[in-house]
């Protein structure tokens, strides 16, 4: 297997190196993550400036654009040969419900997918540097695809942030939902400008029984399964009829 890292806490980040550590024992790896932290970056590319890549003692190759940037251009451009699986993380928190809107780690996932490769987005759902309980699922979690591969997957793979013994098993999960964010925070800067932080995102509110906020809470493995059409196919004879007016 030849598995193609990248994340969107930057490449010197704990969980990356965890993971290219871990992923190594099961087989080749290729680490192309930003240059530093673009958590939030979303699915955007950069198209209005170049792309640079170095490369650091480890081999690890970094990139001074988004995670899209960096699975786009590794696939497009870098590698030789497409990797058989994509892998983004292991990310510094939790990307639940509305969180994948905005998280570069599962975008990094996505782009993999949207580029014809399987792909799975690892988090760790908690404040803790201590990855150890995270590489033994994500190790598992690999393994168990090698010898039961799934076509055309692109999961969304949140660990609960707790000992490997605590963790309650694995969950198959929708994403929930928020409540909106909390207010923009405006302050000043040292030269009396206004600027504004955003706010802390909003609490939960759709995070009953089956959500990827409830299997969390119950210390398993949230496994939720994504795709990238973002058609609503469910309205689409409700837009029928409503252009008919318009024709």
């Amino acid at each position: 297997m030849h598995f193609l890292l990248s994340n969107d806490d930057g490449y010197q980040a704990s969980g990356i190196s965890i993971l290219a550590e871990v992923l190594s024992e099961i087989g080749n790896v290729t680490v192309v993550a930003p240059d530093r932290d673009r958590s939030g970056a979303s699915n955007s590319l950069t198209l209005d400036s170049p792309l640079y890549v170095k490369q650091d003692k480890r081999g690890f190759y970094y990139v001074n654009g988004t995670p899209s940037d960096c699975v786009h251009l590794a696939i497009t451009g870098l590698l030789d040969e497409e990797p058989d699986m994509v892998i983004s993380g292991i990310n510094a928190g939790a990307n639940l419900g509305d969180d994948v809107l905005y998280s570069g780690t599962v975008a990094a996932a996505m782009e993999g997918r949207f580029l014809g490769c399987p792909a799975i987005a690892f988090s760790l759902a908690g404040e803790s540097s201590d990855y150890k309980s995270a590489v033994l699922v994500v190790k598992k979690v690999i393994q168990s695809l090698i010898k039961n591969p799934l076509e055309e997957i692109l999961l969304n793979i949140n660990i609960p942030d707790v000992n490997y013994d605590s963790i309650e098993g694995y969950e198959v999960t929708r994403l929930g939902n928020r409540h909106k964010s909390e207010p923009a925070i405006e302050t000043h800067d040292p030269k009396g400008r206004k600027v504004y932080w955003v706010g802390e995102v909003g609490a939960e509110r759709d995070a009953g029984k089956g959500t990827d906020f409830y299997a969390i809470r119950k210390n398993k493995v949230s496994i939720t399964p994504m795709h990238i059409d973002l058609t609503k196919h469910q309205f689409l004879s409700t837009i029928s009829n409503w252009i008919e007016v318009l024709n």
